[in-house]
């Protein structure tokens, strides 16, 4: 089985309306109006430039639901990694995140630099650029191995704020 792509996550949530700003209003998705007749308690979303039908399918089952305890007592899905083009477009979504109190982390994996986030129901997802191909070097490599403090700065200034990521990686060169 040839995976080309993630083509949409669903999540249970505890308050729907709730959910959808967060993700409208943190993260630019927009309601895709595809719910079926008669069909309460959902919302499908898309996210800024996608080409998928929808990305995120809200589901929710009540605002008594307890949250996740997935890693710590229960099996389940840790986070969903979304992937942005560019450095400023990091920059700009930790700056979202920190003003939502949604930002839970950052780190710097070498090929990889990452924000980590929480929506309103405790839900972890990861964004993410990747270093493009032809700027992978031995440093990157090798800083794989490790989780480093992200600085979006010395980045930016390093790779380009604009520069457009996974390229040749994930994005096809």
């Amino acid at each position: 089985m040839g995976i080309h792509r993630l083509n949409h996550a669903v999540l249970y949530v505890s308050d729907l309306e709730r959910s959808v700003a967060f993700y409208r209003d943190v993260l630019g998705f927009r309601a895709i109006t595809m719910t079926p007749d008669g069909f309460r308690g959902a919302a499908f979303l898309q996210a800024p430039g996608s080409t998928n039908d929808h990305d995120l399918g809200l589901f929710e089952i009540g605002r008594a639901a307890g949250r996740s305890t997935a890693g710590r007592a229960t099996v389940g899905l840790y986070h969903l990694a979304w992937e942005v083009d560019t450095l400023d477009e990091l920059a700009v979504t930790a700056q979202r995140l920190a003003a939502a109190g949604a930002l839970a982390g950052s780190s710097d994996h070498g090929t990889t630099k990452s924000l980590y986030g929480k929506d309103p129901d405790g839900l972890e997802f990861e964004i993410v650029w990747l270093v493009p191909a032809d700027l992978l070097d031995d440093a990157a490599l090798t800083a794989r191995k490790r989780i480093g403090r992200l600085d979006l700065d010395r980045e930016r200034q390093r790779y380009g704020g604009q520069t457009r990521g996974g390229v040749g990686i994930s994005v096809p060169a």
